[in-house]
This record gives structure tokens, C-alpha cells and sequence, in this order.
């Protein structure tokens, strides 16, 4: 399903007609971690299903809604859960969010997600900074006609992941009392945790933890010309020669159990971004 300008224009007149001022932050928060909006100052509220052409997450751990209003400082506007591939929904409405949020004014996305680690030196509970990623869907959201307004037909994948920002991450983290890694997302379709084999192809493709989510968003994002962060939080640990399995509660527990030192980070960084 391919998604209109005019769709978007939409969808964020009617967020606009909402709110006061124009985001610089926009936030997309992953499974178990959509308590930072609970952070924003003078909130809005807009549930998905209100907002023209939006869809509506069905993943358990995701509100579903937008939050807007003010964070350390910030004008900020925070997906309350996302939308995934593997609940039927084309790349390009999963990253419709990121279009309308753009088109509000935020220049600056962090987009967040809980994932497996594969790398052996990781562990639950870690967060990682995103220095790149590895699209293993077999799909791009920037198939069919180019939106020219948002970006160019071909637009450079290699530096998706703000650098400055990356090193931001880290110093607030220093400051918090935190060590953050630092690694390569690889993203799938889902909806299932991989199996051994597939897992250390991975691995041995260069990928440090694996998830369903935020590679499509970052592709929109960056065609939209964006500066994005990625964190990931480590639920659990998917090295394929040491299998255990796991299962959705599990990774929704790790990341309860993680979401006070990914709430303070986020915060901090928030905090120290350059004023729009």
C-alpha cells in the first residue's frame, strides 16, 4: 500500500490543529518502555485510531497513542508504541508516524526498541547505542513512487545513525553512572524468535542483537533527512549456539525491569540536544 502526500498533510493538520508549538524531538518507544511519555510535561494525548490514516498497534506493551508537550526543556512528540511489519501492515504505513512527524517540524528522531543480543560479550539489561543496521526484511518502505517532497529517490543509507549524537549518548550515560555499547541492529520481519542457525548468520553477518522493529522507521527517517538515535535495550540473549528460547513476557519483564536507567538516559540526552 503506498501512502499519499496528501495523506500525510492529513494526518498532521489534524495533530497540528491540537497543539501550540511545533516539535524538535520526536520519540519512538518499544515494547515495555512507552512509560517515558509518562515523563512529558502539559501532555497532549491523541490515540492512534483518531488521526487520520494512522493505523492502530496490536502488540501487547504498546499504548498506542501519541504523546506531545514539553521533556527537559524540549518540544517533544513520543510514539506510545509503534507499529510493526509483522502485523500485517505495509513498510509504508509502519513508517507513515515517521513522515507526520517530520511534517510537524521535529528535525530529530530517537527511536528505541527491546531486542535479543547475539553478541556473546552482551547481557540482559544492557542498552546499545545503534551504529548501523542490517535491513534482513527482504522489504524497504522507499519501494514505489518517491516522495520528492520528503527526500531523494536514492538516499545514502551509510550514515543513518547521527555520529554526534552516538557520542552524546555515550556522555550522558557517563554522567547517569551507565556503560552503553555499541553495535549493529539487525532487523527481521517476525512474529518469531529466530531460530539457532538463523541467529549465528546473523552473528556472522556482522549483527550484534536482533529485533523486529526500527529499521524501516530509520530508512524513513533518514530519506526525510532527519539526525536519528537508536537505543536498544538487550531483553534477552540470542546466541544461537547456546539457545534457551524465550518468550514475549520474558522480554516484556527485562525491559520493565531496564526502563528506570533507559528513562533517566533518554532524559539526559534530551536535555543536552542542541536547541532547534
Amino acid at each position: 500500500m503506498s501512502i499519499s502526500a496528501t495523506e500525510i498533510n492529513e494526518a498532521a493538520d489534524f495533530i497540528q490543529s491540537k497543539i501550540d508549538k511545533a516539535p524538535a524531538v520526536a520519540m519512538i518507544l518499544g515494547s515495555g518502555l512507552g512509560d517515558l511519555a509518562e515523563e512529558i510535561e502539559e501532555p497532549v494525548y491523541i490515540p492512534y485510531n483518531e488521526i487520520p490514516h494512522f493505523p492502530v498497534s496490536t502488540v501487547e506493551g504498546h499504548a498506542g497513542r501519541l504523546v506531545i508537550g514539553r521533556l527537559q526543556g524540549k518540544e517533544v512528540i513520543a510514539m506510545q508504541g509503534r507499529f510493526h511489519y509483522y502485523e500485517g501492515y505495509s513498510m509504508q504505513e509502519v513508517t507513515f508516524p515517521v513522515r507526520v512527524m517530520k511534517s510537524l517540524g521535529a528535525e530529530n528522531l530517537i527511536v528505541t526498541n527491546a531486542c535479543g543480543g547475539m553478541n556473546k560479550n552482551y547481557q540482559p539489561g544492557d542498552l546499545m547505542v545503534i551504529e548501523d543496521h542490517l535491513n534482513m526484511t527482504n522489504d524497504n518502505p522507499l519501494i514505489g513512487e518517491n516522495l520528492e517532497a520528503f527526500g531523494p529517490r536514492f538516499p545514502d543509507m551509510s550514515t543513518a545513525y547521527n555520529k554526534e549524537f552516538q557520542k552524546l549518548a555515550h556522555r550522558c550515560a557517563e554522567k547517569e553512572g551507565l556503560t552503553l555499547q555499541q553495535g549493529v541492529y539487525a532487523g527481521i520481519t517476525g512474529p518469531y524468535f529466530m531460530s539457532a542457525a538463523e541467529l549465528i548468520m546473523l552473528r556472522r553477518l556482522g549483527g550484534d542483537v536482533v529485533g523486529m522493529s526500527t529499521v524501516p522507521e530509520v530508512i524513513v527517517a533518514q530519506h526525510s533527512g532527519m539526525n536519528i538515535l537508536g537505543i536498544s535495550c538487550v531483553t534477552d540473549m540470542a546466541v544461537g549456539e547456546d539457545l534457551q528460547g524465550v518468550t514475549h513476557q520474558e522480554v516484556m519483564e527485562t525491559a520493565a525491569r531496564t526502563k528506570p536507567k533507559f528513562i533517566s538516559l533518554v532524559k539526559e540526552i534530551i536535555k543536552s540536544m542542541p536547541a532547534s
